[in-house]
């Protein structure tokens, strides 16, 4: 079991930034692949940015690629998303989740085993 806590989400004007963190806790971190994903009202949840287990490879949905930035510090056991250039469209609940058992950066929420509850970014124009 893995337990996820997201933080670090609130509103921002458009073009601003925000840093999101997820911190695990439970089995070992750096065992899993971990992923963003993001959830606007009345839309479905959608994959925003993945990241291998050691951090070296990370994958990024096309419309926030040059924007954000994935990483992870698997000695704090900790997960983050560095968002830039914010726009309105990119307001939704983002979420953190952990993929196992797989070495691959995977793109499905199906593949992604454990959640975090989420936190809001609202930008607005």
């Amino acid at each position: 079991q893995v337990q996820l806590v997201e933080s670090g989400g609130g509103s921002v004007q458009a073009g601003g930034s925000l840093r999101l963190s997820c911190a695990a806790s439970g089995r070992t971190f750096s065992n899993y692949v971990m992923g963003w994903f993001r959830q606007a009202p009345a839309k479905e949840r959608e994959f925003v940015a993945s990241i291998s287990r050691s951090g070296g490879s990370t994958y990024y949905t096309d419309s926030v690629k040059g924007r954000f930035t994935i990483s992870r510090d698997n000695t704090k056991n900790t997960v983050y998303l560095q968002a830039n250039s914010l726009k309105p469209e990119d307001t939704a609940v983002y979420y953190c989740a952990a993929a196992a058992p797989t070495i691959q950066i995977v793109t499905s929420p199906l593949r992604y085993a454990y959640w975090g509850q989420g936190t809001q970014v609202t930008v607005s124009s």
